[in-house]
Parts: C-alpha cells; sequence; structure tokens
C-alpha cells in the first residue's frame, strides 16, 4: 500500500551558519559601530539583541537574508515579544519551528478526509502519515495539501510504492 510522510524539517546547521553570518555582517557594518546589537542560538530559539527597535528590525532583516540565502524556509521562524532589558536596549526571542504541530496535523487530515480522497490519514507523533490504494491519489493529496496549507513550511518525504 503505497505511502509518504508529510512533515516540516529545518536544517540547523543552516540556521548556525545564518547565525554566523548574521554576527559577523553586525560586527562590521558601520551603523552597528558601539552597538550590542547581536544574535544567540540556544537549540532551537534565536534571541536577537540590539540598542533600540529601529536595530532590532535591522538585525531581522540581516538574519531573514542569511536564512532564505541558505535555503532555510522563513515561515518556520516564530517571533516573540519584543522586550526590554537594562536602559534602552531590546531583545526578541525567536523560535525555529520543526515538526508538524498537533492542530496543523489535526487541520490535514481534516482536510485530507474531507476532499473524498480514498486515503488514510494518521498523525505520528510530529509527522502525519497518508497511505492509500493508489499513487495517482498519493499525488492528489500532495497538491490538496500544498494548496489548503501556505502558511507553514511543509516537506513530503518517505514516498513508498
Amino acid at each position: 500500500m503505497p505511502s509518504f510522510d508529510i512533515v516540516s524539517e529545518v536544517n540547523q546547521v543552516e540556521v548556525r551558519n545564518a547565525v554566523d553570518q548574521t554576527n559577523k555582517e553586525v560586527s562590521t557594518r558601520f551603523d552597528f559601530k558601539g552597538s550590542d546589537a547581536r544574535v544567540e542560538q540556544k537549540e532551537s530559539v534565536l534571541t536577537l539583541f540590539a540598542d533600540d527597535d529601529f536595530k532590532l528590525s535591522q538585525v531581522t532583516d540581516i538574519l531573514t537574508g542569511k536564512l532564505t540565502k541558505r535555503g532555510v524556509d522563513i515561515r518556520s521562524l516564530k517571533y516573540g515579544d519584543v522586550e526590554k532589558i537594562s536602559g534602552n536596549k531590546v531583545k526578541q526571542a525567536v523560535t525555529v519551528r520543526e515538526g508538524v504541530e498537533q492542530e496543523l496535523a489535526k487541520k490535514i487530515v481534516r482536510t485530507i478526509k474531507d476532499s473524498k480522497l480514498k486515503l488514510q490519514a494518521s498523525i505520528q507523533g510530529d509527522a502525519v502519515r497518508v497511505s492509500g490504494a493508489k499513487r495517482d491519489e498519493l499525488q492528489n493529496a500532495i497538491a490538496l495539501v500544498k494548496k489548503s496549507i501556505a502558511d507553514f513550511p511543509l516537506q513530503y518525504q518517505n514516498f513508498r510504492d
């Protein structure tokens, strides 16, 4: 019985490289001279530091540019609130989301079941497995999910015949 998995993965090595490139660019740019602007990474949480909101938005722009160049989908980033720390300095936590969240997985399963395709969709941890009798039905399911969910990066892997 053919099947495939719907997953959401981010290459952490590329995220680390983008953070390093961002820090290097911020340290060499003239408009950040004497500034404490930087990006720190702990696990899948990036923390952006800057002197004010304007510089924070510039650091964010640099980071998203570097991530895009390295092939990391920026839709997987979830921005937290901007917090004020000592003086005028600000910081912002950015979470790199991996895995299909429970709500999104339920939405995918519901979309596939409502489409009247002869397929079975099941949630398996942080992935959704779709299986059916015909390969064409599975390809239709991929097209349907791509069309209906555009705000979160999804990959379609492990296609078995």
